[in-house]
């Protein structure tokens, strides 16, 4: 449970970073959205995570349930 704590924090800050980063990116939209998928996928193969897509879909169901929360 801890490891999803950690994921959820992870995501959570790369969510957050993707939204200021697509406010404030002087690329097209579809240029930046390759570059942090690439950088995602980088990072869950270089600390060996693996989660299936209803995994994913799951934790970033939970972050934009909290999200309203944050900008509150």
């Amino acid at each position: 449970m801890r490891n999803l704590g950690y994921l959820g924090a992870f995501f959570g800050g790369a969510l957050a970073g993707a939204v200021i980063g697509l406010l404030l990116a002087p690329e097209k939209g579809e240029d930046t959205r390759c570059k942090i998928t690439d950088a995602i996928d980088d990072f869950m193969k270089k600390h060996n995570i693996k989660l299936s897509r209803k995994e994913v879909n799951d934790l970033v169901d939970d972050i934009a349930d909290v999200a309203p929360e944050v900008e509150a």
